[in-house]
């Protein structure tokens, strides 16, 4: 037995000292700070060189991430070690964690609507009402909007209404890319306005902002953009489409297009119910989750089976729509945690030192110099680490140097960080929401073999809100529309305080 103790410490010893226990505070780089980028751009001109080439995989990203790290390696002029366990640190972060659970739960609970049928029951009614695809894809927005609102997730609103809505929509003749873009759109909306959502939260805090108030002094930006927005998704949101044979899908969803699968939508509204009422997303994900397998037992519109099930002929053993929640997402996982190491690289590399220090050097004291580089520093992250909330944790101390040292209130310095972050994670081609989207609708394509799945090249032009959003932000930044002063007990001033 003490041998075995003793072998069990000695792997234990050996463990520790493969993964290191101290943490990697600054790493040095052949080509100093741009050395330290190269992980990233590496990774960025993979996907998008790949996305061109229409040979996209989720594999194929993850494999971009590790070579990026891996060239990374080469050029530390720090010890390979301290290299490494930046990278470990990198992915312990919580932001990866936080999205990671976030898309298993919304997966699930995606997965468990779509078995019961509500896919069917959204096609019944748009072909009962009339409804056109322009029309659905406009819908689609507004419900992503307040979906995401109301939850608190973009990643999660794009699981489930990739699953949900999109071949729907497309069966009913709505444009396949402009309406994963719509789908994207509401999810940045969502992510940007709602009170619970992790970006709400992380640009109030560090900058040192009640989260109430962030929200009301955001709203009027929000909508400024969505308005636009809302408006071309019915314009562009409908017609014929190279490749797609609307009718042929559509009357392979009325084959078993049920007006039962309606009554799906009461656990969909518990969650954005239980969401609205201050409640954890995971809790209101599970409450609908719980209230949605008993609901479609009862009314016969699926089988035990259809939720868990198990297949030794299988490889994965254990079937149904819970473990299809999850499964489809283990290789994004893998990914963001990847590209959370990457971004921590550049930060300990110094690369945001010196993208700071230039933009410092450019301001010279004036106001409306500091917010555009505000504007500028946050959509230069956003476009490079490409999950928006790993990039406004990288950018926040930058944007409240920068803020405080202008007296910019803390309200418009979140917002600036905020808006800019929800908007941009959702339009590039390399970015995680785009990239998750694009893997959910790839899935499907064994369940509706009809089913386009869009390139994410040919998104991104058609995000409408994102866009208008980041447009918004610099109209604001350019005119000083919204600005306010931070007040010597945090009010907001029309005009700088006098000391």
């Amino acid at each position: 037995m003490a041998d075995s103790n003793r072998s069990s410490e000695n792997m234990d010893a050996q463990l520790a000292e493969a993964v290191g226990s101290k943490t990697v505070r600054k790493l040095d780089f052949r080509m100093g700070a741009f050395g330290a980028a190269v992980p990233m751009l590496f990774f960025v001109i993979w996907a998008v060189s790949t996305s061109l080439l229409d040979i996209t995989s989720e594999l194929g990203l993850v494999l971009g991430a590790v070579v990026g790290l891996g060239i990374g390696l080469f050029l530390s002029k720090s010890k390979w070690e301290d290299y490494a366990q930046g990278i470990f640190d990198g992915m312990a972060q919580p932001v990866g964690v936080v999205a990671i659970v976030a898309w298993f739960w919304a997966g699930m609970f995606a997965q468990v609507l779509r078995a019961g049928g509500l896919v069917e029951g959204l096609v019944w009614l748009g072909d009962a009402s009339g409804m056109t695809g322009a029309a659905f894809t406009a819908l689609t927005f507004l419900l992503a909007a307040v979906f995401s609102t109301a939850v608190g997730t973009g990643y999660g609103t794009t699981v489930a209404f990739c699953t949900l809505m999109y071949p729907a929509g497309v069966a009913m003749g709505a444009d396949p890319t402009v309406l994963f873009a719509a789908i994207l759109s509401g999810a940045a909306f969502g992510d940007n306005l709602a009170p619970v959502s992790d970006t709400t939260i992380v640009s109030a805090v560090t900058q040192e902002a009640d989260v109430p108030g962030v929200v009301r002094s955001r709203l009027k930006y929000s909508l400024a953009a969505a308005f636009p927005a809302l408006l071309l998704f019915f314009v562009f949101g409908g017609g014929e489409v190279q490749g797609v044979d609307n009718q042929a899908a559509m009357a392979a969803m009325e084959q078993s297009s049920n007006p039962a699968g309606l009554i799906l939508l009461l656990p969909f509204a518990l969650v954005i119910f239980l969401a609205l009422k201050g409640h954890h997303l995971i809790t209101s994900l599970t409450w609908g989750i719980l209230a949605s397998i008993p609901l479609i037992l009862g009314t016969n519109l699926g089988v035990l089976g259809d939720f868990i099930r198990f297949n030794p002929d299988s490889d994965t053993i254990v079937e149904g729509a819970l473990v299809e929640g999850i499964s489809g997402y283990m290789n994004m996982a893998i990914l963001i945690l990847l590209i959370v190491a990457a971004s921590h690289i550049l930060s300990l590399g110094g690369t945001m030192d010196a993208i700071t220090g230039a933009l410092n050097r450019w301001i010279r004291g004036v106001v409306r110099r500091a917010e555009l580089a505000i504007w500028g520093i946050v959509s230069i992250l956003n476009s490079a680490i490409t999950i928006n909330t790993a990039a406004e944790i990288a950018a926040a101390p930058f944007v409240k140097e920068i803020g405080e040292k202008h007296r910019i209130h803390s309200y418009r310095r979140a917002n600036f960080l905020d808006a800019v972050s929800s908007a941009l994670g959702y339009i590039f081609p390399w970015s995680a929401a785009l990239l998750l989207g694009w893997s959910t609708i790839s899935d499907l394509k064994g369940k509706y073999e009809w089913l386009p799945v869009v390139s994410p090249t040919d998104v991104f032009p058609f995000v409408f809100h994102g866009w208008f959003l980041v447009l918004v932000m610099l109209i604001a930044a350019l005119t000083g529309w919204g600005l306010r002063y931070q007040g010597k007990n945090g009010e907001e001033l029309k005009e700088p305080p006098k000391d």
